[in-house]
C-alpha cells in the first residue's frame, strides 16, 4: 500500500484523509533536499521499520518490523560523519539527533527510506514519519501525525509499504 502525504497538510491512508504536519519549508525535490533546510522532500519512502518506547504504550500493531528504542539511541545528522543518517549509541562524537526525548513525538515513529541507500553526505536524515505536536506545528523535515492516526496506519502497513509525498 501507498500512504500519501500531500503539500497541503493531509494524508490519505485508503479512503481517509487525516490531517498532518510537514517541514516549515514546504515540500522541495529530494534531489534540492539539504541537511537543516526545514524542508520536506517529496518522493516515494519506504517505511523501514518502526521505533517505539516501550514505556510509553509499548508496539503498536504492525507488520512492519518493530525495535523498542533506549535512552542510548541516537540518529547521526552530521554530513562529515560515516555513519550519517545512520542509528547511533549516544553519547555520539558527532552530532546525533536523541531518539528518547521528553516530548512524545518520537514515541512512535516510522523510519523512512530517504537518502539511506546508501546516504549522501548533506541531502538529509531522520526524516521520519512521527506524532505531531498539539496543533500541529511545522515539524524539521518529516511528516508527523496524531498517534492515533498513526497507529492506524501502521495497523494497515506492510513491508514494501511506502509513503508518498506529492504536491497538491
Amino acid at each position: 500500500m501507498i500512504f500519501t502525504a500531500f503539500s497541503d497538510g493531509w494524508l490519505a491512508m485508503g479512503a481517509r484523509e487525516v490531517r498532518c504536519a510537514l517541514g516549515p519549508a514546504g515540500v522541495i525535490p529530494a534531489s534540492e533536499k539539504r541537511e537543516g533546510d526545514g524542508a520536506t522532500p517529496l518522493g516515494l519512502w519506504p517505511l523501514r521499520s518502526v521505533l517505539y518506547r516501550d514505556d510509553r504504550g509499548g508496539p503498536p500493531a504492525t507488520g512492519l518490523p518493530l525495535q523498542a528504542i533506549s535512552a542510548s539511541q541516537g540518529w547521526c545528522d552530521a554530513p562529515d560523519d560515516p555513519l550519517y543518517n545512520r542509528p547511533v549509541r549516544l553519547p555520539y562524537p558527532a552530532s546525533a539527533e536523541r531518539l528518547w526525548r521528553e516530548d512524545e513525538v518520537y514515541d512512535l515513529l516510522v523510519v523512512l527510506g530517504h537518502n539511506d541507500d546508501p546516504p549522501v553526505p548533506g541531502l538529509g536524515s531522520a526524516i521520519f514519519l512521527h506524532i505531531a505536536r498539539h496543533a500541529y506545528p511545522p515539524t524539521q523535515g518529516c511528516v508527523a501525525l496524531a498517534r492515533s492516526d498513526l497507529e492506524a496506519l501502521l495497523a494497515m502497513a506492510e513491508p514494501g509499504d511506502a509513503l508518498a509525498v506529492i504536491p497538491r
